[in-house]
């Protein structure tokens, strides 16, 4: 959803909360799903390794995976199109190619790519949306996995395939595939939102909530202290 839109639409869910006075406003969220983990995973291995997930504005999905113990980053940023159109007002026309992504930087040893990706299907976002994800609208909101290696395509295939024969989900899951190209970081404004801006009202209907299954569905992965950009950074 572009700047705009994202206010306006918080305008109207206000307006709207104060004329049903409906409570709380975390029912805009969409729900978690208890999903079981993936048959595949990743061998152990040794050293940091990363992953680029794409599921919505990023605010929520960098939100969550900052909260998961073996995260050691998670940055917002843009992966699918080309480097000069990797910009916010770019992407937010969504003719660039562009997703919304989020790169997250893990320890093996804590916390395996299947298990993010466990996550990231529960309560990262709805993968059954297609081009879209809540209120927001275009192809820069898409579900995708850009994968860097033949193991995690291979991993994300499977997992993918397998959630759909299970039928946990009440739709097909239209989340693609693609190979990593090029991951770019966002604006330093859209970095660690969620924590910075806990009231904000977008990120109390639709986000929030999101923390909230994570400690509740994933207690064994849950932190409650997130893991920050500015702080990684120093």
């Amino acid at each position: 959803m572009k700047t705009g839109r994202r206010l306006r639409w918080i305008t109207s869910a206000l307006a709207l909360g104060a004329t049903l006075s409906i409570a709380p406003m975390a029912r805009a969220a969409e729900p978690a799903v208890s999903i079981p983990p993936p048959s595949l995973d990743e061998k152990t291995a040794s050293g940091p390794e990363t992953a680029v997930f794409a599921g919505g504005c990023f605010w929520g999905v960098q939100g969550v995976f900052q909260h998961v113990k073996g995260v050691t980053n998670a940055v917002s940023g843009y992966a699918g199109g080309s480097p000069d159109t990797a910009s916010y007002e770019a992407v937010s026309n969504g003719d660039t190619g562009h997703a919304e992504s989020v790169e997250v930087t893990y320890d093996p040893g804590q916390v395996s790519y299947g298990k993010l990706l466990q996550i990231f299907f529960s309560v990262g976002h709805n993968p059954t949306q297609l081009n879209y994800q809540g209120p927001d609208r275009g192809t820069q909101y898409r579900s995708a996995l850009f994968v860097a290696t033949p193991e995690q395509k291979r991993i994300a295939e499977a997992y993918i395939a397998e959630l759909g024969k299970s039928g946990v989900f009440p739709a097909e899951i239209v989340t693609e595939i693609s190979p990593l190209k090029g991951f770019y970081v966002a604006e330093g404004y859209h970095q660690d939102f969620l924590t910075r801006n806990p009231t904000y009202p977008y990120i109390v209907y639709n986000d929030m909530p999101k923390i909230e299954s994570l400690r509740k569905l994933f207690p064994q992965s849950f932190r409650a202290n997130p893991v920050l950009v500015f702080k990684a950074k120093s």
